[in-house]
This record gives C-alpha cells, structure tokens and sequence, in this order.
C-alpha cells in the first residue's frame, strides 16, 4: 500500500502540494495526470525517498521492490542486451559469485549458486531481455551492438526494457511512451496490462492510460484527486463536477455554438466540406471532453494560406532514401507514387524504421530523391514539425523574437496575443528559450509553425513533451485546420479525431490503408505472428542442417533413435506445461469472476479480501505468463526436433 496523508511539498517557491491526501492498494494500475510543472516527477522523487515532504507523512508496505526509469542513459560499451541484464542486479550479483565459485573449484557452493539462479529464473534472463528489446523496436542483429552506437531515443528505449526488466512490486514509469512509434507502444500496452505488481504512470496520452490503466491520480490546485477506472471515466467524472459551475458551463456552451454556426454555414459547401466534417466530429465528443478542458491555458488555432494549388505537391515514380559516406544509396521506400490534394487529412501508419519519417523528409524537399520527381505546387507553403526543430530553437532568444524575425513588421500586440494561446502568457513571451522545459519548447515550435500560415502540415510526432492540455488544444486546432494534414504519431486519440483516412508505410512501399487504427492493430499482430512462424522454420532448418551427414546412413539411423527418444521428455514437458496451464487458467478465471462483484469495491469491510484477490490474481497472471513461455519454448523444441527427424 502506499499511502500520502497530508502532505505539503515546495520546491523553490512554488507549492506543488498542500495537506494532500492519497492511497492505492497492491495491484492498482493509476495514471498520475496534471498540468506540467504540477508535481508529478515530484511524487515519484517521494516515493524513491530521494525527497522529503515539507509536512505530513508518506508510508509504504516494507519489502517492495521499486522499478524506476533514470533519466539520464550513459554511452556504455555493453551490449544493450547485457545492459538490459544489469537491470536484474541480485541475479548479477548470484552469477559473480558463481563464477568465483568455479575459480576457487567449490563445487557445492556451485551447486547451490545454481539452485538460486534457478530460483532467480536467472536461466531464462537473457532471453526475457531480448524479447523485451524487440518487442520495443530493436532487431535481432541489434542486441549484441553497444549502447553507445544508439541516438539518445533509442538508449531510452534501451532504458526502459532494462526498467521493465528489474524485478519489482512496484514500477514508477514516467513519459514511457515519449521516444516511442505506434508499434512499440502498442506493445508495451500489452505488457503493462500483464504486469502483476503495483503500477504508476505518468503519461500524456489518453488511450495509453485508458488501455492501462484502473485508476487516475489527478493534480488539481495542490491537492491529488483519486478517480476509480480509466483516463476516459476521469475526464467525464471532472466534467460532471466543472459543469456544475455556471461560468464553465458558459464557455462550454459558447465554444458549441461557435462550431454549429461553422458547421451550419459550410458542411454543404464543397470547399469547406472536409473541414465542417472534421468539426462535427469534434462536436461529437465535445459532450464527454470539452467540459473537462474548459479552464485549459491553451488555445489556438492554425490559420491556412490564402491560396493553394491543385494539387499541392506529386512524387512521381520516386525512390526515397539516403547515401552514406561512400554515395552508395540506401533505398528505403520505393515506386512512390504521392499526390497530395486541398483538404485531404492522412494519418501514416507502419512498423519501425519503414521510412514514415522518411516520407515526411522527401516531401518538406530537406531529404532529396534518390530517383523520381518532386513536383510542388505554385502556391504550396509547407508546415513542418519535427522533433529536431526543438533543437534548432535559439536558445538565447525569446518566443517574442522568433516570431518577430519571421514576421519583422507584424504588430507586438498581435504577436503577444498569438503566442497566448499557446501558452506563453505576460513576461513568458520574453523568457529566455534556453531556461524553457521540453515541453514549452514544442508548445514554442508548433506556434512558429502555425504563424506561418501553412497549407501543407507535415506533422512527425508533434504530441512529444506535450501535457494532455496541450494535446487537446492541438486536436481541435488541427480538426478546424483548413489545409491539408499529414501525420506521424503515437497518439492515437490524436490520429482519431484529426485524420480522415491512413496511409500504410510498409516493406518499402506507400499504399492507402483501408481501415481504422483497430484494423491496423489486427495487421500489426498478424505480421508479427508471420514473422516468428518465419523465424521458427529457419530455427528448425539451421537445427536440420546440422543433423548427421548423410551420406553414413548408420550414423543417420542412429542419430534418428536418438532423436526420437529425445521427443518423448520434450512431449512430455509441453503436455505437463499445457495441463498446469489449463488449471491456472481456470483459477484466474474464478478469481476474475469474483472481482467483478461491484460490492468487493465499495463495501470497506471486504477492502482486506479486495487487496487479496487483485493479489491473487496477479500472482495468477505471472504463473500463468511464465507456463506459457514454457509450453512455448516445449513446442517449438519439439517443433525443431521432429523437423529434423523428419530430415534424417
């Protein structure tokens, strides 16, 4: 249990908390959300201990084992695969006394250094750490290069597999999904899901934390809030209470009928037709969100060019990529055949590394063609945001004077006002850059990109470092956006709302993806699931290959009996790994059935069966995970051995 009562916290002379109260139970999954510079890193720095509450009092169940993210990743030489291991540091620690173990011949403390690694699942460890790098993004070929020979973003994925790889009751995650593409983040959702411990997660993203999530902790004005289920539930619970007070409503209502009158004047007019659809769709969800954000500091709008081609840009037959230091070509996307219209939204969608940035890059004209034809329209004014625009800020100047170099003549008072609604309020606009947070920095490049009335928005992860306030804001501004949208994002609530239809970037090729982001997860999972059917067939052909030789057909004979009286303990395994599992499976089933009693959660003299039961079933859970990688491995030993049977 981990429980905050009364407790006041200041950093500096800002008041993050005062008197606020907060309890989660074992097993509880809880979003921590809240304006940036609220206190939610601060809690966490609680919670490890590495800083204390100015009043009141913090209290943990003794013996949890905490799992935290550093911050920062050091260049090391170590495979990332072995930096992942370190993570685990008792199994570490058993290993090196194993290995002294041998140098002294002290054969029963070998023995019993076994025994504990055994107990450790120590075994199993490397290859629990490579199936948790692939499974965010890395390649096989990847695992035994060092971690200095990765960018700063993938040495925090490096980060958190090693995270997610310490044993822990508790797992303290902050920004996980922030250096993360759609793929990657889809699969940690899954395992989170699957994680039996206690879990805290600071996200910005909402259908992260609706997918992961059972409670929501929530910042508001110093003190922490608990909301029961997912980030949704919050928004609408928050909702209920604001409308209640007649000023928010207000707004509520205005804001509604400043998107009817829109929509009411131009759904029926053709050039103003994607645009009025888009707003319909945000007067949709403006019932269950937009009350919820209505005292958000944030809002703008991103004003289209006066004119635009027809079409505004063509790549005809081209081939996209890179040359490297020796001007060989390095193909990434081929046979591209791209002609964007006024209007068209287009959410890009596919697997790592596919070239979805690539794309971006070749149609800003900053990446030329390695083949083909890049023909822009006569009126074409491009928007582009990426992640490295945050870098090229002038750190020494501020938001006031970027703006102005763009626009030398523009008025202060217009220049103050636009900036406004992006964040940057009274003396904000003549801070300096450099003291700015990474997420004023990106509120501060997606300002410089909207000043200049594009009508092509090139987005590339544009939701990075971005709180939930920010990101509403940026949804209803790009859903009222007139021009035309290409996006790269993780955030899928994003892509829902702003988007019309998907383009697939995928072995090498760009083609239109018929279906939503379910159907794109479906995809995902298939291709994922071919690829390792592909993986086990060249296993069990390597295995193959180096069976007896065939030309001592003796030998062949021989080594088939033994292969055969090899299946047997092999059938065995996976028949009693299946058997255990079914009758797992059948208690978790049980204990699930009993947790969907509403009264286990309301009634406070069931509140010690509660904590129980949720202990229960993660417990349930891992045992379950752990039999199914088992019966897994039997399989496909199995698998190997008759195939190579089969062979001899």
């Amino acid at each position: 249990m981990i429980a905050l009562r009364q407790v006041s916290l200041q950093r500096g002379t800002q008041t993050l908390l005062e008197g606020a109260d907060l309890t989660l139970h074992a097993g509880h999954k809880a979003g921590i959300v809240g304006p940036n510079g609220a206190g939610k890193s601060s809690l966490f720095k609680l919670l490890l201990g590495e800083l204390s509450p100015d009043k009141g009092e913090v209290e943990m169940s003794g013996g949890q084992r905490i799992a935290h993210m550093d911050q920062e990743v050091e260049a090391l030489e170590r495979s990332i695969v072995d930096y992942v291991l370190d993570g685990d540091r008792e199994l570490r620690r058993t290993e090196a006394a194993l290995e002294r173990a041998r140098e002294r011949g002290e054969a029963h403390r070998e023995a019993e250094l076994h025994g504990a690694i055994e107990a450790l699942d120590g075994y199993s460890a490397p290859a629990r750490a490579a199936q948790l790098l692939v499974g965010l993004g890395f390649v096989q070929a990847d695992l035994d290069r060092p971690l200095s020979a990765f960018s700063g973003g993938w040495r925090m994925r490096v980060n958190l597999a090693c995270t997610l790889f310490k044993p822990s009751d508790l797992l303290l995650l902050d920004e996980p999904t922030n250096h993360l593409d759609l793929d990657a983040l889809l699969w940690l959702e899954q395992w989170l899901t699957r994680y039996p411990g206690t879990l805290l997660l600071i996200s910005h993203d909402r259908d992260f934390l609706d997918a992961v999530c059972d409670h929501i902790v929530h910042f508001d004005r110093q003190t922490l809030v608990l909301y029961r289920g997912n980030y949704s539930t919050f928004e609408r619970t928050r909702a209920e209470k604001l409308a209640l007070q007649q000023a928010e409503a207000a707004k509520q209502q205005a804001r509604r009928e400043e998107i009817e009158r829109f929509v009411a004047r131009f759904r029926y007019k053709a050039t103003k037709a994607r645009a009025a659809q888009s707003r319909l769709k945000m007067l949709e969800r403006m019932g269950d969100i937009a009350v919820a954000h209505a005292d958000s500091p944030f809002h703008f709008t991103i004003p289209s060019a006066d004119r635009a081609s027809h079409p505004l840009l063509v790549l005809d037959e081209a081939r996209l990529g890179y040359l490297d230091e020796g001007g060989r070509e390095t193909p990434q996307l081929v046979d591209v055949k791209v002609t964007l219209l006024p209007g068209q939204r287009i959410g890009l969608l596919g697997p790592n590394g596919a070239g979805k940035s690539t794309l971006i890059k070749s149609l800003t004209g900053d990446l030329p063609l390695l083949n083909g034809r890049r023909v822009p329209g006569e009126h074409l004014a491009i928007g582009y945001f990426a992640q490295h625009q945050l870098e090229g800020l002038d750190l020494a100047s501020t938001p006031f004077q970027h703006v102005q170099r763009l626009s030398p003549t523009a008025a202060d008072l217009d220049i103050r006002k636009f900036l406004g609604g992006f964040g940057f309020h009274g003396d904000d606009v003549f801070a300096e850059v450099g003291r700015f947070s990474g997420g004023e920095k990106a509120r501060l490049a997606l300002a410089l990109v909207a000043w200049q009335k594009p009508n092509l928005l090139l987005l590339d992860e544009p939701t990075n470092h971005l709180d939930l306030e920010m990101r509403e804001a940026l949804t209803e501004a790009l859903a009222s956006f007139e021009g035309t949208v290409i996006i790269v994002s993780h955030d899928r609530h994003l892509l829902r709302a702003t988007v019309d239809e998907f383009w697939r970037v995928a072995d090498h090729h760009v083609t239109p993806f018929d279906g939503d982001l379910e159907d794109y997860r479906a995809w995902l999972k298939s291709r994922l699931e071919g690829e390792r059917r592909e993986a086990r067939a060249d296993k069990a052909e390597r295995q193959t290959e180096g069976a007896a030789p065939r030309e001592d057909r003796k030998a062949a004979r021989r080594a088939a009996a033994d292969l055969r009286e090899k299946l047997r303990p092999l059938k065995r395994d996976r028949d009693r790994a299946e058997k255990a599992m079914e009758k797992v499976q059948a208690e978790l089933a049980d204990v699930e059935e009993g947790l969907g009693d509403a009264e286990l959660y309301t009634d406070p003299a069931r509140k010690e069966e509660l904590t129980e039961q949720l202990g229960r079933q993660g417990e349930l859970k891992s045992r379950l995970e752990a039999l199914e990688q088992a019966w897994l491995d039997a399989e496909e030993a199995l698998e190997a051995m008759e195939a190579a049977l089969n062979e001899a």
